[in-house]
């Protein structure tokens, strides 16, 4: 299993960032994915999940109504458009497939939110 996260980057307050998600090494359509995030010093969080088929989501909600998971089975991509970014999203964001018995993690890509 293999998820590479890119996209990240400086924003300011009110402004957009997509982030994606690259997953190999597995059927991607099978499996539900999830976005996590941890700020310094905090434990790191789920943001939101979707279904292998992307027709399910949830979300934290801290992101309700800004922040939006998506996926392209065909592309093995997972997604997540984040909008309306206040400074309290400033974290690191994990792609992740979450099984019963553990969770794969991607390395994360640093979003930080500041004027």
């Amino acid at each position: 299993v293999q998820l590479v996260e890119s996209g990240g980057g400086l924003v300011q307050p009110g402004g957009s960032l997509r982030l994606s998600c690259a997953a190999s090494g597995f059927t991607f359509s099978s499996y539900a994915m999830s976005w996590y995030r941890q700020a310094p010093g905090k434990e790191r969080e789920v943001v939101a999940d979707i279904s292998s088929a992307g027709g399910g989501t949830n979300y934290a909600d801290s992101v309700k109504g800004r922040f939006t998971i998506s996926r392209d089975n065909a592309k093995n991509t997972v997604y997540l458009q984040m909008n309306s970014l206040k400074p309290e999203d400033t974290a690191v964001y994990y792609c992740a497939r979450r099984d019963p018995l553990r969770i794969f993690w991607g390395q994360g890509t640093q979003v930080t939110v500041s004027s």
